[in-house]
C-alpha cells in the first residue's frame, strides 16, 4: 500500500498525504460484524473528563475483530480486505468452511482468496495462528496474547510485529516493537507475520481539521497559560517552569514519573525494559 501526496493547492493541502486504498476491496462492511460505538469524549461513568483533548469526530461503527483466533483446525478463505476507522491496520474478512464470517487484522502480504487456519498443526505462514510453543524461534508474529485465552493484546498496530527470541519451560521470550524483552506463557496464541498497512507511519496529517475528524481537540501548552490555570503559567515572555521538574495541571510530576501499579502487574516477566540503555 503506497502513500498519496497532494499538490499544495492550499495551506490545508500542503504537506498532506493519505494512504492509497487501491488494494482494498470495494465492498460494504459485513453487517453481522458491526456494532454501534458511542462516543464518551474522554469522560468516565460519572461524566468527568479523565482523558483530555477528546471529543467530536466522524461517526463510525465498530468492527468486531477476532483477536482470540479460537476456531481451531477449520480453514478460512479471505473474502475481502477492508478499511477499519477504529485502528491503524486494515482488516480481513474470513469465511470459514462452515459459513461463519469473522474479521481479523490483515497481515502484510495476505490477499483476497488466500486460506488461513488456526491451530497447533497450522503451517508457519502469514495469517495462521498457533500457540507460541509451536512456533519456531526467530519467527515474526503479531496479535500476541498476554494471558492464554484472553485474546491478542501485543503488536496489533499497523506495521508492528514481535519476534520470538527463545523458548524455555512454560515461557516464550518475545522482543516487542518497543524493544522490550518479556516472557509470555508459551500456550498463548500468536498470529504469524507482520501487521499490514506498513506505510501508515509515513502519513502526514497536514491540517488541524483532519485531526478534529479523528476526534482529537486542541492541546494548549501549560507555559502559555496563566498561573491560576497551570503551574507552568505566568511570567514575562518565555519563562522557565520555575519549580523542580515539569508537572501536570494538577501539580503531579510528569514526564518520567512512574504511575504503574505494581501489585498486580506482570513486571517480573519483563527481562529488559524498552528504555534501558
Amino acid at each position: 500500500m503506497s502513500i498519496k501526496v497532494y499538490k499544495p493547492t492550499g495551506n490545508g493541502r500542503r504537506n498532506m498525504s493519505v494512504t492509497e486504498f487501491s488494494e482494498l476491496s470495494k465492498v460494504a462492511p459485513e453487517k453481522s460484524l458491526l456494532a454501534s460505538s458511542k462516543k464518551n469524549s474522554g469522560r468516565n461513568s460519572y461524566g468527568r473528563i479523565t482523558v483530555r483533548h477528546r471529543g467530536g469526530g466522524q461517526r463510525r461503527k465498530y468492527r468486531i475483530i477476532d483477536f482470540k483466533r479460537d476456531k481451531f483446525d477449520v480453514p478460512a478463505t479471505v473474502v475481502s480486505v477492508e478499511y477499519d476507522p477504529n485502528r491503524s491496520s486494515f482488516i480481513a474478512l474470513l469465511q470459514y468452511e462452515d459459513g461463519e464470517k469473522r474479521y481479523i487484522l490483515q497481515p502484510a502480504g495476505l490477499k483476497v482468496g488466500d486460506t488461513v487456519v488456526a491451530g497447533e498443526s497450522a503451517d508457519i505462514k502469514a495469517g495462521n495462528a498457533l500457540p507460541l510453543s509451536k512456533i519456531p524461534v526467530g519467527t515474526v508474529v503479531h496479535n500476541v496474547e498476554l494471558y492464554p485465552g484472553r485474546g491478542g493484546q501485543l503488536a496489533r498496530a499497523a506495521g508492528n510485529s514481535a519476534q520470538l527470541m527463545a523458548k524455555e519451560g512454560i515461557y516464550a521470550l518475545l522482543r516487542l516493537p518497543s524493544g522490550e524483552l518479556r516472557n509470555v506463557p508459551a500456550e498463548c496464541m500468536a498470529t504469524v507475520g507482520q501487521v499490514g498497512n506498513l506505510d501508515h507511519e509515513n502519513v502526514k496529517i497536514g491540517k488541524a481539521g483532519r485531526k478534529r475528524h479523528m476526534g482529537w481537540r486542541p492541546t494548549v501548552r501549560g507555559s502559555v497559560m496563566n498561573p491560576n490555570d497551570h503551574p507552568h503559567g505566568g511570567g514575562e515572555g518565555k519563562s522557565p517552569i520555575g519549580r523542580p521538574g515539569p508537572v501536570t495541571p494538577w501539580g503531579k510530576p510528569a514526564l518520567g514519573y512512574k504511575t504503574r501499579r505494581t501489585k498486580k502487574s506482570s513486571d517480573k516477566l519483563i527481562i529488559k525494559r524498552r528504555n534501558d540503555k
